[in-house]
């Protein structure tokens, strides 16, 4: 089995072929892809990672090597040599690469056979998803998940040569850490030969990447796996890749201008697209009063119109009684929606319900410029007037409002926005609209925990004009965060950090965490600010969501080579699993109750 090549050693990919081989001897080895048998001629398509190519084999030219073709099926993994001739006139393929040249085979090696797939590794055939995450060995077959992988690979390239070029360092950090949580949940690795005690995977590099800066590291990155036990969708995974940058002695724009330089060499080199620099900025206040959300698409228009001082002391209770308790009404203008039914619209009330939202007020503008809606009849005629010129409303137009506390009406009417520019069309897929977001809040008040906590993280600098928040009123203080968004979604986000021991430590007490749990969570961090720390900032970027982008794809699995489905499960491996009794009992670890097994009464 060992000697199974022999002499036979590959010469060429199957996607390499061309018109400039005619003529060449050539020795191909891969998977077959679809075998065709034209009455004595047999024609396989061989596959590999960069395309198919077209083998033919006549019995007058090679009787056992046609032989053996006979007995090929689809997948059986193949070596042939034989020499590389045109197509025949009328067979030429303009839509493949190989498509003006097949190979003449003369000799064929069956290396290996493979029984049947359970579906079919196309393009065209439709899967069910946890059918291709079980065979995913197969699903990688295909073309397009091997494309995405294969420019996934090329991005990550194309990073490393633009931060090294710009003076960055790749540098490790560990993936057996201290659990400090602070937002989603760690993921916890029990100690052997600590027992009782546990390590964390890291949800980001944020505390060693700082510490590097200390170190004299001036400009670090590193292509990293983080991890979060957090409640899964589309554009999330339980170990995720973060492109992760931290610099020296720069302020918020550097550290922008640089990675807005290294995201148009991506888009360069991964689709030819010439970016515009520098991107456009806008600050939280402006974003959140205009899309209600802090990523918006800026493919499209329909943004939020705030009527709250329109509706004061109208006749519509539900609007003047949010007015009144310092609410908010806004409403959206959907252009040439009005001939949306009433199940169009209780779907769409269903929809905001998700986030918090009582309720979707609706009207539709007639041809005649009348209102048609259950509300109508509760506001004046001026009311009327100025609802429709601050929505510039027009017949064929459907309007509709929320109104509830700022955060639900923001929240309900910025996603329902970005759900009716997906149905209606409105967002190109071969469009990239990037906008930095800035000045976020520094805090924010969480109502159960009584406390504030840290709208980033909690070593987020304040903007140096809000500093004296801090001690009169932080709430209102601002950061020196930034979010880059890309077509209405996050795709990287960073801050200045705190360098000054004195502020880090009040940071923490803002947040709840007094002296002593500070010191036992980031005695070192706070140790190494006393110790002579630069001014420094980073910024982490999403590479599964980049990718996700580049490509189209529909999931962020779908650009991760062995991804987990939305309860973090591999169906491939069956992760995670359980372990033996003797494996608990050595990290000291006992179960309350076995999984599944059932409590006595």
């Amino acid at each position: 089995m060992s000697d199974i090549l022999g002499d036979w050693k590959r010469t060429h990919y199957c996607g390499d072929l061309r018109a400039e081989q005619i003529g060449d001897e050539v020795c191909l080895m891969g998977w077959v892809h679809r075998r065709r048998d034209h009455g004595g001629l047999i024609f396989i398509d061989l596959r590999d990672r960069t395309g198919i190519g077209q083998l033919a084999l006549d019995p007058d030219r090679d009787p056992e090597a046609h032989a053996k073709a006979e007995a090929v099926r689809n997948e059986f993994v193949i070596a042939a040599r034989g020499k590389v001739s045109p197509r025949p006139e009328g067979t030429v393929n303009p839509s493949m690469k190989t498509g003006e040249v097949e190979v003449e085979i003369s000799e064929l090696r069956i290396l290996n056979p493979a029984k049947t797939p359970p579906f079919m590794l196309d393009e065209f055939t439709e899967v069910a998803e946890n059918l291709r995450l079980k065979y995913r060995y197969l699903d990688l077959r295909r073309e397009t998940v091997q494309q995405n992988l294969i420019m996934r690979h090329q991005v990550a390239q194309t990073v490393r040569n633009y931060l090294t070029d710009n003076g960055f360092l790749e540098i490790e950090t560990p993936v057996l850490t201290k659990s400090t949580p602070e937002g989603a949940r760690d993921y916890l690795v029990p100690s052997r030969v600590n027992p009782g005690n546990f390590y964390a995977l890291p949800q980001s590099p944020q505390l060693f990447k700082q510490l590097l800066m200390v170190s004299g590291f001036d400009r670090y990155f590193q292509i990293v796996k983080c991890f979060r036990d957090e409640d899964l969708r589309a554009d999330r995974q339980p170990e995720f890749t973060q492109i992760d940058c931290e610099l020296s002695f720069v302020d918020r724009d550097d550290v922008m201008s640089i990675m807005e330089g290294m995201v148009a060499r991506i888009f360069k080199d991964a689709l030819d697209i010439e970016l515009t620099l520098p991107m456009p900025s806008l600050a939280f206040s402006e974003v959140m009063e205009r899309f209600g959300v802090d990523n918006p698409d800026l493919r499209f228009d329909m943004e939020l119109v705030n009527i709250t001082d329109i509706v004061k002391g109208c006749g519509f209770k539900v609007f003047a009684d949010v007015a009144a308790k310092d609410g908010l009404v806004k409403a959206i203008n959907a252009k040439g929606c009005a001939t949306f039914s009433r199940k169009d619209l209780d779907d769409l009330t269903d929809f905001v319900g998700i986030y918090g939202a009582k309720g979707l007020a609706w009207v539709k503008i007639q041809e005649d410029g009348s209102w048609q809606s259950p509300i109508a009849k509760f506001f004046s005629a001026d009311e009327l007037d100025a609802i429709g010129k601050a929505l510039a409303a027009e017949p064929g137009d459907l309007l509709m409002f929320v109104a509830d506390t700022a955060a639900v009406t923001n929240e309900a009417l910025g996603r329902l926005r970005g759900h009716l520019g997906h149905k209606l069309g409105l967002t190109d897929p071969k469009e990239y609209k990037f906008v930095w977001v800035t000045d976020f809040p520094l805090l924010e008040w969480d109502g159960e925990e009584r406390r504030h906590v840290a709208v980033h993280h909690p070593f987020t600098a304040p903007l140096d004009e809000d500093v004296p928040l801090l001690e009169s009123d932080p709430g209102k203080a601002r950061a020196k965060a930034y979010d880059l968004v890309l077509n209405g979604s996050e795709i990287g986000g960073g801050s200045i950090r705190i360098h000054d021991q004195e502020v880090q430590s009040k940071m923490f007490n803002l947040l709840g965490v007094d002296d002593e749990e500070a010191r036992e969570k980031f005695g070192f961090l706070l140790d190494a600010l006393e110790f002579g720390a630069p001014p420094h900032g980073g910024i982490a970027f999403g590479l599964d969501r980049i990718m996700m982008i580049l490509t189209g794809a529909e999931s962020i699995r779908d650009v991760i080579a062995f991804p987990k489905t939305q309860k973090a499960t591999d169906m491939m491996s069956e992760a995670p699993g359980s372990v033996d009794e003797k494996q608990l009992r050595e990290l000291g670890i006992r179960l309350a109750r076995k999984p599944g097994a059932e409590t006595k009464s």
